[in-house]
């Protein structure tokens, strides 16, 4: 099966021979390439709505890999037994609700060889639980597709696997210590980009400030929380070296 880029992405994550639960796995798409491709063995096909399970049911059948993915109605992950798996997928949802899903999954965590996370939102927050719970970054990346950029990172409690040490600034949490670290190049784009869209912002404000000739009060609130951003990126990029 064909897959996009982000889910290319996440499945690149996903360790040889694992036996996986995809949670949110809408039509099944990771569940059914994984298989296909030898890179699971076994695959759990999960979801919270009767709809999109049933859409992964039909794709599953015309795959002809009934035998091998198997779905289940589950909120997060309550309907999965610790030791049941070896790695789960919880992707193309907000960081908060993964956060909740992660949080009301804590009877698979010892067991649970992998975790591969793609929040579409709040990956500071995401960040910063991941490590107040113990868990370390095996590895991060980032992509670009049709002008949108996802993350995607694989966690785990294993012993010997960390966050990476001096890490701990702010700018690490909001755009990845491991990205920031191996200098990531769609990082680097992204934080260019991000760079020049609030620059103008700030400039489009001075404008509107020089015509009214005074800020009002959401104007001043709106271009220091800008700003902070600024600096967040510019610490980001500094630690990422020069070019």
């Amino acid at each position: 099966m064909k897959l996009s880029k982000r889910l290319e992405l996440v499945a690149s994550m996903v360790p040889e021979k694992s036996r996986v639960a995809d949670v949110g796995t809408d039509h099944g798409y990771i569940p059914i390439a994984l298989v296909e491709r030898g890179i699971a063995v076994r695959a759990i096909a999960m979801d919270l709505r009767p709809g999109p399970l049933e859409r992964a049911e039909e794709h599953i059948r015309r795959a002809g890999l009934r035998g091998s993915v198997e779905t289940r109605l589950s909120d997060g992950l309550s309907k999965l037994s610790p030791g049941e798996v070896d790695a789960a997928v919880i992707a193309g949802m907000g960081g908060e609700l993964i956060i909740h899903i992660l949080e009301n999954g804590r009877h698979v965590w010892q067991d649970m060889g992998r975790f591969i996370l793609s929040p579409q939102s709040d990956l500071d927050k995401v960040r910063r639980y991941l490590k107040e719970q113990g868990f370390g970054l095996i590895d991060e990346a980032m992509v670009e597709e049709e002008g949108k950029f996802y993350t995607v990172m694989a966690v785990s409690q294993a012993e010997g696997i960390s966050w990476p040490p001096g890490r701990d600034k702010e700018s690490a949490y909001l755009y990845g210590p491991v990205l920031i670290e191996k200098r990531d190049p769609v990082l680097l784009r992204f934080l260019y980009k991000e760079q020049k869209r609030i620059e103008g912002v700030l400039l489009h404000l001075k404008k509107q400030e020089t015509v009214s000739g005074k800020a009002s009060e959401g104007a001043l609130k709106a271009e220091k929380e800008l700003k902070r951003q600024l600096h967040e990126i510019d610490e980001a990029l500094r630690s990422m070296g020069p070019e």
